[in-house]
């Protein structure tokens, strides 16, 4: 049996929903992934992120390579026996926090030599080792291994990034162990001619889905939009289309008018951790002092239990104090309200109605006059 398969349900312009059918479940499309960094999404158990609507969960190469370690995590029965999460499991390879939070590295054609920003330990991340380490985490969608740029590095290092990333995607394949299935990660910036080049050599490559990377790094969302205008039809239809680390709930909206099907980022668990709560009427600051005796939910019929049981006085309460419990209902408030919004949009494609749900979202989500401003 192949890895996955991807069936498309309906389509709506440029967007579609579906569902990716892998050994471990489904996974409805499009989709929304909470981060589970190191073997955890923050503040929640894994019978809790299920329930917020999660089909998918995403775990960390290179973190959990440094800390526990991905051999031991293989000892102990692999990823899902180790967190007690049954689904399916994404994993990027490690690339982004390799040039990201490490503090001495040295790309060559090998890999990135790179000191561990934990103990300073020196390490070498290449792909033979990125897909040796996501093979003994068990992963259902691995990750090729790639080089990421920020925004405003110039063309010749995007183009020489471009480039490196594509001999390491064809790498990846050749070292992919076959267990699960394995995406190509399209690079180039803000070029349309270098993302071009960059998915005819995945195409040619052959992945099992195709991820849009080298976004989310301080292009802002309007060159995000220009740039998902041209690249991702330059990805096979007839495979799933990955985001990586988008995004803010209005991105999330503007990219699935354009084709993209899943989506992953650690904003909605961060935020709730530090007092932000998505509403439809736009994020919120529970922290501030309007909110010290306001009687009222998080969000007026949210089902999560933070607004179902709670009041956003108590939350302010909760998150004030620094008490435990203020990052746990915030966090799986802001899961549960991205999930909702996927849903929301898998119905709006059903109907054929995606750029008016879209439209009345975005002019609420972004009013200037939002109701909980």
């Amino acid at each position: 049996m192949p890895p996955l398969t991807f069936t498309i349900a309906a389509t709506d312009g440029a967007a579609r929903t579906g569902t990716i059918a892998m050994a471990r479940g489904e996974i409805r499309t499009p989709a929304f992934m909470p981060v589970g960094t190191a073997a955890t999404v923050k503040a929640m158990k894994p019978a809790d992120v299920r329930a917020t609507g999660a089909d998918i969960i995403l775990g960390n190469t290179y973190h959990l390579m440094l800390r526990p370690g991905a051999e031991r995590i293989a000892r102990l029965g692999g990823l899902h026996a180790f967190m007690g999460w049954d689904r399916p499991i994404l994993t990027d390879s490690g690339g982004y926090q390799v040039m990201s939070l490490s503090d001495l590295t040295k790309v060559t054609e090998e890999g990135v030599a790179f000191a561990s920003h934990l103990d300073g330990s020196r390490h070498m991340l290449s792909p033979e080792r990125s897909m040796e380490v996501q093979g003994l985490l068990g992963s259902d969608i691995v990750m090729a291994f790639d080089q990421l740029l920020p925004a405003d590095a110039s063309r010749e290092k995007q183009t020489e990034a471009m480039e490196r990333s594509m001999r390491w995607a064809d790498r990846s394949k050749a070292a992919f162990s076959g267990a699960g299935a394995l995406f190509g990660i399209q690079q180039g910036g803000l070029d349309e001619e270098l993302r071009g080049r960059s998915a005819q050599a995945l195409r040619s490559i052959g992945f099992d889905g195709y991820a849009i990377g080298g976004l989310a790094v301080g292009e802002g969302q309007e060159a995000m939009c220009r740039v998902l205008d041209f690249a991702v039809p330059m990805l096979p239809a007839d495979s799933p289309r990955y985001l990586m680390g988008v995004g803010k709930p209005d991105d999330l909206v503007e990219a699935v008018l354009r084709g993209v099907d899943m989506f992953d980022c650690v904003l909605p668990t961060r935020s709730g951790r530090t007092g932000q709560a998505f509403t439809p009427d736009g994020p919120i600051n529970i922290r501030n002092a309007r909110f010290a005796e306001d009687s009222s939910p998080i969000e007026a019929g949210c089902p999560c239990t933070g607004c179902a049981g709670f009041s956003r006085a108590y939350v302010h309460h909760l998150v004030r104090s620094g008490e435990i419990l203020g990052a746990m209902l915030m966090t799986e408030h802001n899961l549960a309200f991205y999930q909702r919004l996927m849903q929301a949009m898998r119905d709006a494609i059903v109907a054929h109605d995606l750029q008016g749900f879209a439209d009345g979202f975005l002019e609420r989500y972004r009013s200037p006059a939002k109701a909980n401003a």
